[in-house]
């Protein structure tokens, strides 16, 4: 199962954490014997390392994060994997493109240049100046005041720590992507989608994922590939188990399940519909070939 980790961090009641209306700052500290953790999120999160070791995973690269790294990750969906020589505890900062539009829009920061149809990275990983790190351990002092601190101050914090990373030169790139957010209307659905087709994410998930109610997302899928999510989805997913198959040893079930497919018998029936085999049989056609 994939966790939707705003919702996860935002209701669960014994996480030290800060909620505002477009943003949560959550101090997270992972059990130990949890090693492999399936989330997605409509946010985007900043991720800082108290201590431990954590790997986040995308489909084309590992992002190892030891004490001191931050990250920023956009949304979307990614596996983590903990190490189990400590204890990981990390200070997160969910928040979403509202924020960051006004945030650039408000104090007219520049990108510095045209982001218009330019591809980003996944992850952008922050320059932890002393700086950036003192402003983390003031926020650790306040949320150890809990509940009772002002939203108006928490979001001062917010914003500071945005300040924080858009004036330093070594994060260029990711004040680009901030750019980016500010200057679409609208989130690209087929860059979305292209990133994340591959996870087992309910129709309400891609919707959320691309910015859009369901209806809308229905509507506005309809008109940019000329099919219905459900079938696309089925097509890319095929695809990708096709490659998985020729070009891993993978297993049949883990293709499957790599693919975004819930069960082997499903899989293995739309599989043989669309290339005449079953993947074991295809597989095996192929390798003779």
């Amino acid at each position: 199962m994939i966790v939707d980790i705003y919702q996860y961090f935002k209701e669960h009641p014994s996480f030290n954490k800060l909620v505002g209306d477009n943003f949560i700052f959550v101090e997270y500290k992972c059990p130990i014997d949890i090693e492999e953790f399936q989330l997605w999120t409509e946010s985007h999160i900043i991720t800082y390392v108290v201590s431990g070791k954590k790997d986040w995973i995308t489909p084309n690269k590992t992002y190892e994060l030891l004490a001191g790294d931050a990250i920023f990750v956009r949304k979307g969906v990614y596996v983590t994997k903990q190490y189990f020589e400590e204890d990981y505890c990390v200070m997160l900062f969910l928040i979403n493109d509202d924020f960051i539009k006004k945030f650039m829009s408000e104090n007219n920061l520049s990108p510095g240049g045209s982001v218009q149809g330019r591809e980003f990275e996944p992850v952008f990983r922050i320059d932890t100046s002393d700086s950036f790190q003192s402003l983390i351990e003031s926020i650790f002092h306040y949320l150890k005041q809990g509940e009772s601190l002002p939203e108006r101050l928490v979001t001062i914090k917010f914003k500071e720590l945005l300040f924080n990373i858009a004036l330093n030169p070594k994060n260029r790139q990711l004040l680009q992507y901030f750019g980016s957010i500010q200057q679409r209307a609208k989130v690209d659905m087929e860059d979305t989608m292209l990133q994340n087709f591959q996870y087992d994410l309910s129709m309400e998930g891609f919707a959320k994922l691309c910015g859009r109610s369901l209806s809308t997302f229905k509507r506005d899928f309809k008109n940019r590939f000329n099919s219905t999510p459900s079938k696309w989805l089925n097509e890319k997913r095929l695809e990708y188990a096709k490659a998985l198959l020729l070009g891993s040893d993978l297993s049949i079930s883990e293709v499957c399940y790599e693919s975004g497919f819930k069960n082997t018998s499903h899989f293995n029936r739309i599989f043989k519909d669309k290339y005449r085999l079953p993947p074991n049989q295809f597989k095996m056609s192929q390798n003779l070939s």
